[in-house]
């Protein structure tokens, strides 16, 4: 290290940190000192194509495989991230859309969960500056509001979108991406190949892709390699960073940290330090994903431009929330193919995402092995099962626009790629650990970032709204 003391320790380059440094640095004076600690190394995009098509990659096992880095108490249960320097940036697959206004109000309209701290008409300009960095496509039209355009045109419908479209509007619309519709800031268009975890084209936005530049601000220092496995906490207030390094433990003292590992590491982090919050490491969860496979009679599903070219809100939001779980569709543009000749593409696949509830027996818990959590998850909600089985029967109704011969349904998905909870965001810290801006509500020089803040856990996409809370959250870092 280049300093013993910081204004702002870092923790993380993944999307929670990186936004939340940009905008720091936006309004911090040129004298400004920063430290960011970065678990993993850079593994460049094009190493990555690398490794991925079988050619030899000087970066390969430079960083941990994910499943490595905890103890899974319940095996048939995934967790998928991505260790290195910027994050799961590097896996995501660039599914933008934002939160409806109603997802923030679970207990005023639904009696479910808690309401968040913080509203939809807060986060409204936030959501807006980050559709601008990640130069978004999508529609003119959505389920909610907006004040203005999309940086990028929408993608392309396919046949059954087109339809689906024609009979609900906007609430069936262009999916919000970041997968690029046009050439933009250095991105190409989306090749629509489905393999987006490595985005053989560069169309992805990616911390890497994203030319924000922070990283190399001179008032950054970027230590890669360097996992935060502690904090000390002095009269509340953190006083130093802990983390090693080469096999050696160092310690950075700052004016304000912020904590952007995932969910899972930043609870590790918080309950090695002696946070002794209730809260701290409970409400483990995720949304719930299943495919359904929709056969049909003479109508090809053909066009596209995206691998996910829509999202379907006809079962999402409504008065069913008070009894089971809202229901996001995607319209699936991966290869697939009907077993049949003749039929091959008269088929649609959409992934049905269910939202859940934050539990207290899902949690994160410290190990003997201080860089180690353990994971204990017993499952998803009956709230989110609930859903399932009633979207089962709506479905056909829903899709009668179209010839329907049969649905198959898949088993859900082990994992939705989104690590939710485990900091929760609250008003006071007797419901949740950090306030309306992630700040902790003990150590008030503490920002606890990313979707582990999240109140209840609604079926869109987290990447967006993670990211505009950081930019909300480094506004109170002064």
């Amino acid at each position: 290290m280049k300093h013993t003391a910081y204004d702002l320790v870092v923790v993380g380059t993944g999307f929670a940190s990186t936004f939340f440094l940009k905008q720091y640095l936006s309004k911090a004076p040129a004298s400004a000192k920063v430290l960011v600690l970065e678990r993993g190394h850079l593994f460049p995009r094009a190493e990555r194509v690398k490794e991925i098509i079988g050619e030899k990659s000087a970066y390969a096992g430079l960083n941990p495989i994910s499943n490595d880095t905890f103890e899974n108490h319940k095996p048939d249960k995934d967790w998928h991230f991505s260790v290195g320097f910027g994050g799961s940036s590097n896996c995501w697959y660039g599914c933008t859309p934002r939160f409806l206004p109603s997802d923030f109000r679970m207990k005023t309209l639904y009696g479910i969960g808690n309401d968040w701290p913080v509203q939809y008409d807060e986060l409204d300009p936030y959501y807006e500056q980050v559709e601008d960095l990640m130069s978004i496509s999508g529609p003119a039209e959505t389920p909610y509001p907006r004040k203005k355009a999309y940086a990028q045109p929408p993608h392309l419908f396919t046949a059954v979108d087109t339809i689906l479209h024609q009979k609900y509007g906007k609430l069936y619309i262009n999916q919000p991406t970041a997968r690029a519709r046009v050439a933009m800031n250095g991105r190409n268009p989306c090749c629509a190949s489905a393999v987006c975890s490595v985005c053989p084209v560069d169309a992805k936005f990616t911390i890497e892709n994203s030319n924000f530049r922070v990283y190399e601000d001179p008032r950054v220092e970027l230590q890669q390699g360097a996992q935060v496995y502690g904090l000390e906490l002095v009269q509340d207030r953190v006083r130093k960073v802990s983390f090693r390094q080469d096999n050696k433990d160092h310690h950075a003292a700052g004016e304000v940290v912020a904590l952007g590992a995932n969910a899972l590491f930043n609870a590790n982090i918080l309950l090695n330090s002696g946070d002794k919050n209730p809260f701290t490491g409970r409400g483990l969860g995720e949304q719930l994903g299943l495919q359904a496979h929709v056969y049909l009679d003479n109508l090809q599903s053909l066009g596209g431009s995206t691998w996910v070219n829509a999202n379907g809100y006809m079962l999402y939001d409504g008065e069913h929330r008070k009894e089971y779980a809202a229901c996001l569709m995607e319209s699936s543009n991966a290869p697939f193919f009907r077993p049949e000749s003749g039929k091959w593409r008269h088929m649609a696949s959409f992934r049905m995402i269910f939202e859940d509830l934050p539990d207290h027996d899902n949690y994160v818990a410290t190990t003997s092995d201080i860089m180690k959590p353990a994971i204990h998850f017993k499952g998803p909600s009956d709230y989110t099962l609930k859903g399932i089985e009633k979207m089962k029967q709506r479905l056909p109704d829903v899709l009668s626009c179209l010839p329907v011969e049969k649905i198959i349904y898949d088993q859900p998905y082990a994992s939705e790629a989104h690590i939710l909870g485990t900091t929760r965001m609250s008003a006071t810290a007797e419901q949740g650990v950090v306030d309306k801006h992630l700040r902790h509500h003990q150590y008030r020089n503490l920002f606890v970032l990313g979707s582990g803040s999240f109140t209840t856990y609604t079926p869109a996409n987290p990447t967006l709204t993670l990211s505009a809370l950081s930019l909300l959250s480094a506004h109170q870092s002064f």
